[in-house]
């Protein structure tokens, strides 16, 4: 009878945090998701770091805007992938519409406010979607890279 192998320990780096579904609680889900960024090692200033918190400010600047039910918050999650290759962005609030972004062919009206949050977010995110979550409501989820040889753009 053989041994047994010791299995190398799988450390996930996740936070969560809930806020109110205000202009407020979405600037504060984005600082901190700055800096839990830093303490994941992610150096403030550089272009995965900005793409990402950019990816939090839209997402969760989304729920508090478009997803809000009055007396409802919506909740934060970053998840930093094993390896280090990526976190996957999840917001989720109470309201059932789902976000859907405007087709490629109908660029965002110039002087209009709203209408590029879900194009940076297809932009900057090597992927992203949407879910349903347990209760009402959805998440929407994003995975953003953080290696520089993988490309923002596609």
């Amino acid at each position: 009878m053989t041994a047994p192998h010791a299995q190398a320990p799988v450390t996930v780096s996740t936070f969560t945090q809930r806020f109110s579904a205000t202009r407020r609680g979405a600037r504060l889900a984005r600082m901190l998701a700055e800096a839990e960024a830093v303490a994941w090692g992610i150096p403030r200033g550089s272009a995965v770091f900005d793409a990402l918190t950019l990816v939090v400010a839209e997402l969760a600047s989304n729920s508090a805007l478009h997803g809000r039910i009055p007396g409802r918050d919506f909740e934060l999650r970053l998840l930093l992938a094993p390896d280090g290759s990526a976190v996957r962005v999840e917001v989720s609030d109470t309201h059932p519409r789902r976000p859907t972004a405007p087709p490629a062919e109908q660029p965002p009206v110039p002087g209009e406010d709203g209408g590029r949050g879900l194009v940076i977010v297809d932009a900057l995110a090597l992927r992203w979607g949407v879910r349903d979550r347990v209760g009402p409501g959805k998440t929407v989820w994003a995975d953003c890279p953080l290696r520089l040889e993988q490309p923002y753009l596609h």
